[in-house]
């Protein structure tokens, strides 16, 4: 897809200054207040920043995967929950849209794009992994579900208008039963409880959810009984961890940012620190990983661009060497300021907590060594 350059270097230096002014200024009420201020959803939208990869037909800015990548490396570089707001945007209307009818995408699709609803991506369960052994399931009575179970640790579950949900046919097991639904936040039968607060990545709801045969219609499935799974996995989770991955990339740039800030001012012994060999040469290894992270990820990306079958096994590749990488340049960057850097006062300081949580986002690193397993076993078969 052809992309006017000129544009999008626009794009991204508008995005940059966004993201070192407002920003940050949002970062520090949301860090304050614990609370994700809804004028900071209303400026996104407003700016366009949460269409940016979508459809234009949908009334997206269309603009390709991997140049939106690009994109958010820079808002990565903020507040994890202002990043989370762009990444979910962005990227949920694909696992929608994949699977959806005509009805479903005015309905749904091309409401989320405009950001006029919230719609919250549930997999998750607190009683089984993120795949085919989900427990939540759903008892079909005429031109209705009825849906019983739980699901946890579902981002924007709490504050959203739809939940993406993933179950599965009462009695059945394996990938085979599974269905994907759209479910109203205000159906009955419906308990939503708001998680205990984290430990980065402060100001974004979490909920849990309890469901007591709750009503769903039957015209709310997206796809057949049985692509339950490839709605979750192919049209959200494999672009998801691609971009998670350059999540990582881009908070591992702002921390080398402020670690190098800090070493070319921290003066200790008549030098400052940047003169120090042992402080450069951290700095230097920072570089390096960030740049190869970087790269994977764009090559991962475009690979799913091109409908590689391999892109799988490519997103979880980046996602996993992103995470190791942000753990081992985070963890420098805050080593390069000492013990300043673990006060709340050092931007650091934040940026090593939200860090943390990418571990976990879009499956962990052993999920992910998995899915490579899986692959490279497969493929010596």
């Amino acid at each position: 897809m052809s992309i006017d350059e000129t544009a999008f270097k626009a794009l991204a230096t508008e995005i940059e200054a966004f993201v070192r002014g407002p920003g940050e200024r949002y970062a520090a009420e949301i860090e304050r207040t614990h609370q994700v201020p809804p004028e900071l959803k209303a400026e996104l939208r407003d700016r366009g920043y949460l269409r940016l990869a979508a459809p234009e037909e949908y009334g997206g800015q269309g603009i390709p995967f991997s140049r939106y990548l690009e994109l958010m490396e820079l808002f990565s570089m903020s507040h994890a929950s202002l990043r989370m707001i762009v990444h979910v945007h962005n990227g949920v209307w694909r696992a929608m849209d994949q699977f959806a009818t005509d009805e479903q995408r005015k309905s749904f699709v091309v409401p989320q794009i405009a950001a006029d609803i919230t719609v919250a991506f549930t997999l998750t369960e607190p009683t089984a992994g993120t795949g085919a052994d989900l427990r939540c399931s759903v008892e079909r009575e005429g031109d209705t579900y009825y849906l019983s179970g739980e699901k946890h640790l579902i981002t924007f579950g709490v504050n959203c208008d739809y939940w993406l949900l993933f179950a599965r046919m009462a009695g059945t097991t394996g990938k085979d039963g599974t269905v994907a639904l759209m479910v109203d936040r205000n159906t009955t039968g419906v308990r939503v409880e708001s998680m205990a607060e984290t430990m980065g990545v402060r100001g974004t709801d979490h909920a849990h959810l309890f469901f007591d045969r709750a009503p769903v219609p039957v015209a709310n499935q997206l796809g057949e009984v049985g692509r339950g799974l490839d709605v979750a996995l192919g049209g959200f989770l494999t672009p998801s961890r691609i971009s998670v991955a350059m999540t990582c990339v881009g908070l591992a740039r702002r921390a080398q940012e402020l670690a190098v800030e800090h070493a070319q001012k921290r003066v200790t012994f008549g030098k400052p620190l940047a003169a120090r060999q042992a402080i450069a040469f951290a700095l230097a290894e920072n570089a390096t990983d960030i740049e190869a992270a970087r790269q994977l990820t764009l090559y991962a990306a475009r690979q799913w661009e091109a409908g590689d079958p391999a892109a799988s096994s490519l997103s979880s590749m980046a996602k996993l060497n992103a995470v190791d990488m942000l753990t081992r340049v985070t963890d420098k960057a805050l080593q390069a300021h000492g013990g300043i850097g673990y006060w709340e006062s050092s931007p650091i300081e934040r940026v090593y907590r939200d860090a943390r949580a990418q571990r976990f986002e879009e499956g962990t690193n052993e999920i992910q060594k998995t899915v490579i397993a899986r692959e490279v076993l497969g493929g010596a078969r």
